[in-house]
């Protein structure tokens, strides 16, 4: 690259390519001076070259693949501050749409007002649920003269961290029930035992963290339904389909565990997880607008008009709503149905894949969401810490981290497998695993049973 010197009178930097580069970069202080836009470019493109390959990070439930039109439209859409609804409409009616068809999706009852809103992501949206059922309860509470100062919240030990933030940040006690030691899910009776008129929610997971298991929440329904039958408590369900949402209806649409059961009120999805777009996108969507509050939402006119805001944030980019709504247009139910079979095809050939190996245990096999879940057999001379810092020497990012409350003496690694991850990355994947044991173990293992298409090349 042609490189040229800086003029010394305006202080304006020519084109520098990285070998001009010989101080250090700017780290705790404001630089007084700029730098060429591709230098500055380069510096920060070459760095960022040491972050892990998102298409290898077995890790993450996000989204790392969108089509090109996707893509296109997250671009021309993400300097739009989507709070101001009065300056951009249209993208504003675009998230009125996708509520009303996840709403639907979700089977909010004919004849019921609901509603909804995008946010940041499934961490806000359940925040701003559990918000709702708390000034409901405070409501009900002091229309009957009772002390509200001792708000609960009642979920499994299987939930993401959110709960637990919810809980410390607005002031109400967790009730944290330990996951069964041996079904790795909450038991529904044990969840109902911590219910009592101080409860605002019940929470359940549709596709935890952990394994991809999910609550029971019909059966959750069901206790709810016999306690409001016999103690007169009617206690909301808010269902965290983080994981789940976008896979579920499509591929387990008998399943129920939706606005069909009468006490889940509220659902939280992820549309940067199985939804397909790039983070971060969450939706929230309430039965019956009756179970927003009208106290939480707040209006404000310094936009230009008398615009309506339940957010915890207030700006944010419209980036995500364009792809959001061009997917569930571009592919739906079909499409939609398409991908999820497809993902779970090959996350089942991975458990299956991986159960073959005498070392380790297959703890999850993608019962509901694609989620590989395993553990080792035996003690060896490694840990799965030691295999997942290993196995990162080819690149893939597979964590290894130990279960919650009452089954902490196992240890997992995880993997998720989204649209990008193919039968032929599965392989790899695989003989890199049975590199890394071996190496870790400093001997051969048991020849693994994976097919291999690959040749060798000879010179």
């Amino acid at each position: 690259m042609v490189s040229r010197k800086m003029n010394p009178e305006r202080k304006i930097y020519g084109t520098y390519s990285n070998r001009d580069f010989n101080n250090p970069v700017p780290e705790f202080e404001f630089p007084e001076e700029g730098m060429a836009s591709r230098a500055a470019y380069e510096m920060i493109h070459e760095e960022l070259k040491l972050d892990g390959i998102p298409e290898l990070n077995l890790a993450t439930f996000v989204t790392t693949y969108m089509e090109p039109e996707a893509k296109n439209l997250y671009m021309e859409n993400a300097h739009k501050n989507f709070i101001d609804s009065f300056e951009y409409p249209q993208i504003k009616k675009e998230e009125t749409r996708i509520v009303n068809i996840l709403s639907r999706l979700y089977n909010a009852p004919e004849g019921k007002d609901f509603t909804g809103t995008s946010t940041i992501g499934s961490s806000e949206s359940i925040m701003l649920a559990l918000l709702a059922h708390k000034w409901n309860w405070k409501s009900k509470m002091e229309a009957l003269k009772k002390d509200a100062s001792k708000p609960n919240i009642v979920f499994g030990a299987d939930t993401h961290v959110v709960w637990d933030k919810f809980a410390k940040y607005f002031d109400v006690e967790a009730r944290v029930v330990p996951l069964d030691a041996k079904t790795r899910v909450v038991d529904p009776d044990k969840l109902i035992e911590n219910v009592d008129e101080n409860t605002i929610a019940v929470g359940a997971v549709l596709g935890t963290t952990f394994t991809g298991a999910f609550d029971d929440v019909k059966r959750i329904n069901s206790l709810l339904e016999e306690l409001k039958s016999k103690k007169g408590l009617d206690i909301p369900i808010h269902v965290d389909a983080a994981s789940a949402g976008f896979i579920t209806p499509f591929i387990e649409p008998e399943l129920e565990w939706d606005f069909r059961l009468s006490h889940v009120k509220s659902i939280n999805v992820s549309g940067h997880k199985f939804g397909l777009v790039y983070p971060g996108l969450g939706w929230l969507l309430f039965k019956d607008k009756a179970d927003l509050p009208d106290d939480l939402v707040f209006y404000v006119n310094y936009l230009g008009d008398d615009m309506p805001t339940y957010t915890l944030n207030f700006s944010k980019s419209a980036a995500n709503i364009a792809p959001q709504y061009y997917n569930i247009i571009r592919l739906g139910k079909s499409g939609y149905r398409n991908i999820a079979e497809n993902i779970m095809k090959n996350a089942k050939y991975l458990a299956d894949k991986i159960s073959e190996f005498p070392e380790l245990e297959v703890v999850s096999r993608a019962e509901h969401i694609p989620v590989v879940t395993f553990r080792q057999k035996t003690s060896s001379s490694y840990t799965l810490f030691d295999l997942s810092a290993a196995i990162r020497s080819y690149g893939w990012i597979v964590p290894a981290y130990s279960l919650p409350d009452n089954a902490n003496d196992t240890v997992l690694m995880r993997v998720v497998v989204r649209e990008g991850f193919s039968r032929d990355l599965a392989d790899i994947f695989l003989e890199n695993l049975k590199q890394s044991m071996e190496k870790l173990s400093g001997k051969g293992i048991e020849k693994s049973k994976i097919s291999s298409r690959r040749g060798h090349a000879v010179s």
